[in-house]
């Protein structure tokens, strides 16, 4: 029951989006949705927003109906548990957010010993969303960071998605009041086999397993996006 009426939610948003916004997704491998019962993995890069679950109003419903019962995923413990009604909303779409703090403490651990080989598990690797100025709130360059690497090790079989988006700032930037409407949302998305995409990384002389998913991601977020999209 709690399933159906997270999965009536998710149903909700993507047909309030059908008339306010344009969704234009491209794909850069031959898998596409078709394949995503598979996917134990969703990378999404290019953090800019609180209304990126709004991307949900571009995809099937049987994404939808996977999502509204096994999801998995770090969310900010500011976000979840600080800004109640935003807090509520989320929890309210996902089933599994666990709130984290922005270290790798207590909270890491917690959420990692939920992840296992089955799992489907989404996380935004940046770990912080990045303003107008293309930096986070503090003013630092926006990169990756390792939590990404630490789930990957626990995944051996299954495919790992990534969602490269082409940013919200023209629906909302953090500090704006209200979204903007008809608008078009972007994204490039691409489905790989999570084992064909270690043997993928060059495990060159005197780096590690995570310094290189780390770096891969990096070169990700920078090559990867869509054109942003200014109005």
């Amino acid at each position: 029951m709690v399933r159906l009426i997270r999965f009536f939610f998710l149903c909700l948003v993507k047909l309030i989006c059908f008339p306010l916004y344009r969704f234009e997704y491209r794909w850069l491998s031959d898998e596409n949705f078709d394949q995503f019962e598979d996917v134990r993995l969703l990378v999404f890069l290019n953090h800019t927003s609180l209304w990126e679950p709004i991307f949900v109003g571009g995809v099937p419903l049987h994404i939808l109906w996977r999502l509204s019962g096994d999801l998995l995923a770090p969310g900010a413990d500011i976000t979840l548990n600080d800004r109640a009604i935003v807090g509520k909303i989320y929890h309210g779409l996902f089933p599994g957010l666990v709130p984290i703090s922005r270290n790798r403490d207590e909270s890491w651990k917690n959420f990692m010993g939920l992840v296992d080989e089955e799992s489907l598990v989404a996380i935004l690797p940046e770990g912080r969303m990045k303003r107008r100025s293309g930096l986070d709130k503090h003013g630092n360059t926006m990169t990756v960071r390792g939590g990404v690497a630490d789930i990957l090790k626990k995944k051996q079989t299954g495919k790992v998605m990534f969602v490269y988006s082409g940013g919200l700032h023209h629906i909302q930037a953090p500090g704006d009041k209200l979204p903007g409407v008809f608008k078009t949302i972007r994204a490039n998305l691409e489905i790989m086999d999570i084992a064909h995409y270690k043997k993928s990384l060059p495990f060159e002389f005197g780096h590690d397993y995570y310094e290189e998913v780390v770096s891969d991601m990096q070169h990700r977020l920078e090559t990867h996006l869509p054109p942003e999209v200014k109005s």
